[in-house]
């Protein structure tokens, strides 16, 4: 039955709060609860010998914090998917933390639905983005030489969905916004995946940066 849950571990300094998502975690079916810490300095032994599939990565956490955590998750096990947590939109961070690789964000004030839901998202390709984040990535992105070059390499319906995964739609969202079905999505970011040479959505982004 496990095989078919999404691994989570939860980076989190704050008791209550790390408790709170450790409950609610326990409660969902398709979630499983690997493990959990209050800062990133086993971050390298954590991710190899427990493998989730999701980490929830706070910020702002005493000794090593969760953007270096976030970076030595990506050189090593690009596979994992990093969903930030933090308590300001910090927009230029969270940039920052984008480029880095990671797939998106939420707030802590979120709501629990909302902080599943980016879950779900993450797991399904999507870039959990707000609006005023995504507009920063666009206009970073126009101003970056590397999206010709990208764009040259990808057909035209492969750089659309591109970019609606950078503004944090998901597969199904992106199905509905190109009016085509989500194996057809699957079908272009696999392509997009081979010829940029990457494993995840967060990756094929993040191309965009360099």
């Amino acid at each position: 039955m496990h095989y078919n849950m999404t691994k989570v571990f939860i980076y989190e300094d704050n008791k209550d709060r790390s408790e709170a998502l450790i409950s609610l975690i326990n409660k969902q079916s398709d979630l499983k609860l690997v493990g959990h810490s209050s800062n990133c300095a086993n971050v390298a032994s954590e991710m190899k010998n427990l493998a989730p599939d999701i980490v929830l990565m706070d910020l702002n956490m005493p000794k090593v914090d969760g953007f270096v955590g976030l970076k030595r998750i990506k050189e090593e096990y690009p596979e994992i998917k990093v969903l930030l947590q933090t308590i300001i939109e910090d927009s230029d961070k969270i940039l920052e933390c984008i480029k880095a690789g990671a797939e998106g964000y939420i707030l802590k004030n979120d709501s629990p639905q909302k902080l599943l839901q980016a879950i779900k998202d993450v797991m399904e390709g999507g870039a959990n983005l707000t609006p005023s984040v995504a507009i920063k990535i666009l206009r970073s992105l126009n101003q970056n030489q590397s999206k010709k070059a990208i764009a040259e390499t990808l057909t035209e319906r492969e750089t659309e969905v591109l970019e609606l995964l950078s503004l944090g739609k998901s597969y199904k969202m992106i199905a509905a916004d190109m009016d085509i079905s989500f194996n057809t999505v699957n079908s272009h970011l696999k392509k997009i995946y081979e010829k940029l040479r990457v494993n995840s959505a967060g990756e094929a982004i993040r191309m965009y940066y360099n």
